[in-house]
């Protein structure tokens, strides 16, 4: 890399880390803990780039760069933050930052992002327009997450905002693919336009998709659920998207399945898929993001404090238990948890034994009740040979079924255990409780790839 980076942090570490990194690279780096300092080298006319936090302690970096923008049009500014919804990325684009990264961050991921900016020299601004949603509104969307799955998430829906593709947006029941669809049409410019959600009852009549392009004209078509719909009907959005000239509307689908499996298993046309897939945003699952379960409970009890209710916490035992249990129901399934706790429980901390009576009526999954018991594991896998099994019929699989299955087992499990310890080696032999040469025997009998990599906290 070639030029003068800006770096505006108020974590030493954070700037001490990008210093060495950016230096390493070749490039020269002034850095600071104040954002006016950051603003006289801007208006001074130093820097080929800036990577800068929101919150510094003289001021918000996200209402700096419109000024940033009309001082200097050509100056490429990442945004760096600890905050955790979408709409901070949406406004990071806002305000016409070249790319945003959450806290913490993979290190070579910003130095690949740094890299392609100071190339480029200028930001590639993703047009999001003003809303028309205050504060208090803003606040209340539910797109909450720090999790790399949830901030990976965020930058993908800000950046297609005013994208020309047709969208198609997966996820499990509860995870919220409707409200990223509406959100996709309310931020971009056909957002004063119609939105229409289209059903397959909508589509029985032979009139059905010329209704439906007559209420829609140029704004944005929803399919729900686009997967259960009947195969016949399917063909008619098929003509319905190849038929469209100037100003045509603006396509998204969802569904609850994996596309690809979709596909394969025949619950979607192949043609459809291509034609709606000119862009795939995958919704994690709860159990998927862990680390959000707490996150997004704390966010629904004062939702419910602010409607009227009264205050209400988690004991240190429910945090635990809702980190444990599955959320087959998702999102969904939490914040109708979390209201009915807050209008039955007895005092101002939830206790284990009311989320334990409200999980026991809840769909299907079990309740690990202990972090690291291996109870739940032992019986899925169970269930999988079982299942295994029952598909040989009254045959016995092929010899060697014990080498297989544990092949099977260890490869996966040495992949997250040194995914989980940033590729080191050491450590991931420490976790796996195994000795290091048999861990370096095993990655090469298995041919799993390494990858070392360091994330800042």
């Amino acid at each position: 890399m070639d030029g003068t980076v800006l770096v505006a942090d108020d974590d030493r570490t954070i700037r001490t880390v990008l210093t060495q990194a950016l230096t390493r690279a070749g490039c020269r780096v002034h850095a600071t803990s104040s954002l006016t300092t950051l603003m006289r080298w801007v208006s001074e006319g130093k820097g080929d780039a800036v990577i800068t936090d929101v919150m510094m302690p003289d001021g918000n970096g996200l209402e700096m760069l419109p000024k940033m923008s009309r001082d200097r049009p050509e100056l490429p500014v990442i945004v760096i933050s600890a905050q955790n919804t979408i709409m901070t990325a949406i406004k990071a684009n806002e305000a016409g930052a070249f790319d945003y990264l959450s806290k913490p961050f993979d290190l070579p991921d910003l130095m690949k992002r740094c890299a392609k900016a100071l190339k480029l020299k200028k930001p590639i601004q993703l047009q999001v327009p003003k809303n028309n949603l205050d504060g208090s509104e803003q606040d209340v969307l539910p797109l909450v997450g720090k999790t790399p799955a949830m901030q990976g998430l965020y930058r993908l829906v800000a950046g297609l905002m005013n994208a020309d593709l047709p969208i198609l947006v997966c996820g499990e029941s509860g995870t919220g693919k409707t409200l990223i669809s509406q959100m996709l049409h309310n931020f971009s410019d056909r957002r004063n336009l119609p939105f229409v959600t289209v059903s397959e009852a909508d589509l029985i009549e032979i009139e059905g998709p010329s209704k439906i392009l007559a209420r829609a004209k140029a704004g944005t078509i929803l399919f729900e659920q686009v997967s259960d719909i009947n195969k016949e009907y399917q063909g008619r959005i098929v003509r319905m998207i190849d038929n469209q000239l100037d100003h045509s509307p603006h396509f998204i689908a969802t569904m609850n399945e994996d596309a690809n499996q979709a596909v394969e298993k025949g619950t979607i046309r192949r043609d459809l898929y291509y034609r709606l897939s000119g862009a795939t945003i995958q919704v994690p699952a709860l159990r998927e993001r862990v680390d959000d379960v707490i996150l997004l409970s704390e966010f629904f009890l004062a939702k419910s404090e602010c409607d009227g209710g009264l205050v209400r916490g988690l004991s240190p035992e429910v945090t635990q238990i809702f980190r444990s249990y599955s959320w087959p129901g998702n999102v969904r399934q939490l914040e109708n948890v979390i209201k009915l706790l807050a209008l039955t429980a007895r005092s101002a901390s939830i206790s284990l034994g009311e989320a334990e009576q409200v999980l026991k009526d809840q769909p299907a999954m079990d309740i690990v009740q202990q972090k690291g018991s291996t109870d739940k594991l032992a019986s899925d896998v169970e269930r999988h040979l079982r299942r295994y099994f029952d598909l040989h019929g009254n045959l016995l699989p092929a010899p060697g079924l014990y080498g297989r299955i544990v092949r099977e087992i260890e490869t996966p499990l040495i992949e997250l255990a040194l995914e989980a310890t940033g590729g080191n080696q050491a450590k991931c032999a420490d976790l796996l409780g195994i000795n290091r040469n048999t861990l370096r025997k095993k990655i090469n009998e298995l041919d799993i790839k390494v990858t070392r990599r360091r994330k800042l906290m």
